[in-house]
């Protein structure tokens, strides 16, 4: 499904320069809500994400490319700088993720930038920002993740650090990326400036950390690995069936009652062990204890009926198989078909989040190869011709 919309943020070019996670899905964001992205990818091979995912055929390209234009160039050279510095010229916002200083080094200091082009936006994603003792050194998500505090608490108590199974490090920095450069545009309307945003990973990570930091500032207390559970909050675990996993959240006095009820124990509510959220943190384990014996002597179906009948958060725990099979996901059009240019229609998660007036959406595929539009780009924008645009295929500039 390619959608016609035009997205709340038509007529708004970002160049990204970015590689791998942390700048693409940013810019796969703000593609998605209907910038115009043109993507620079170094000659050859192009971004690294071509060859990333899991399964015989890397396909995770098709989602983080997607909505975008694709332009080689190859930025360690002089011409290509210049080549980019002129592109950044004709747009709105740059994205970018490489080590601190490497922008400067290539002559593409923001600052500079900033000076030829005042209303110019500039995000700025590394692993420990751009300033401090830690700036220079090489940073991936899950280092932002282990600094951050994310990787100590996931995992069973019994285990070492378990790490989520994607990388939440580099798509959190990101989104914070997206959030700075919306806020970013929000001033430039009211006054002409544009700026830098400087987001590190450690930092994006660091924000979603709830009371971690204050928690322990103050009681002196420090969240360790819980596994499943939510210490001291329950009912809220993941419950074995018959045929397999099923996640009930009833940690609510009253919704725990009906879950009392739903399992034809209506007496739990009522003792005090269970009566109350203290009491019930207090004694988890134990609870947690009865309602699996409960949810085991019966199928998926069969609780998910009794946790509708009476009103109580639950659901599977899905795989992407259950996604594509689910009734709702298809309502909503939260996974959508996109006819890819060179694999044929994959389905992937729909733009997000919704907006009624300039919904966001997928308008065209990722592109196939690297360069694929270096002719529609550097000739409608830069007014580069054909010839000297071979000339600078062929001394590999881009």
């Amino acid at each position: 499904m390619i959608t016609s919309g035009s997205g709340a943020l038509a007529g708004l070019r970002v160049i990204e320069l970015g590689q791998l996670i942390a700048g693409p899905f940013c810019g796969q964001l703000l593609g998605d809500m209907g910038a115009d992205v043109i993507k620079v990818e170094p000659p050859g091979a192009g971004d690294p994400m071509r060859k990333w995912g899991q399964g015989a055929e890397k396909v995770q390209w098709e989602v983080i490319a997607r909505n975008k234009r694709s332009v080689t160039c190859n930025l360690r050279v002089p011409e290509g700088q210049e080549l980019v510095r002129r592109l950044i010229m004709t747009a709105d916002v740059v994205v970018e993720n490489f080590k601190p200083g490497t922008l400067e080094k290539w002559g593409l200091s923001p600052d500079d930038l900033l000076d030829a082009k005042p209303s110019l936006i500039v995000v700025r994603m590394s692993g420990y920002g751009q300033d401090g003792p830690y700036s220079q050194r090489a940073g991936f998500g899950g280092i932002g993740e282990a600094m951050g505090g994310w990787r100590y608490i996931v995992g069973d108590p019994d285990r070492p650090p378990a790490r989520m199974g994607i990388s939440i490090g580099d798509t959190l920095c990101a989104t914070y990326g997206t959030m700075g450069v919306l806020a970013a545009l929000h001033h430039r309307g009211r006054t002409g400036e544009g700026q830098v945003i400087d987001a590190a990973l450690y930092e994006a990570v660091l924000q979603v950390m709830e009371g971690l930091v204050p928690e322990y500032d103050h009681n002196g207390y420090i969240r360790e690995r819980s596994g499943s559970i939510l210490p001291g909050i329950a009912p809220s675990n993941v419950y074995a069936c018959k045929d397999g996993p099923f996640m009930i959240g009833a940690n609510k006095d009253g919704i725990f009652v009906r879950l009392a009820e739903a399992m034809g124990q209506p007496e739990l509510a009522k003792d005090p062990r269970y009566m109350t959220h203290l009491a019930r943190g207090e004694h988890q384990a134990e609870l947690d204890e009865r309602i699996n014996a409960w949810t085991s002597t019966l199928t998926m179906d069969e609780v998910e009926q009794a946790m509708v009948d009476h009103s109580i958060p639950a659901g599977r725990v899905y795989t992407a198989k259950d996604m594509v099979a689910d009734p709702h996901f298809r309502v909503r059009e939260a996974i959508v078909e996109v006819e890819t240019q060179s694999r044929g229609p994959i389905r992937m998660q729909n733009a997000f989040p919704r907006l009624s007036k300039t919904p966001s959406g997928i308008r065209r595929p990722a592109p196939a190869v690297p360069g694929q539009d270096n002719f529609e780009v550097y000739g409608s924008i830069l007014g580069i011709g054909e010839e000297e645009l071979t000339r600078l295929e062929a001394q590999g500039v881009v």
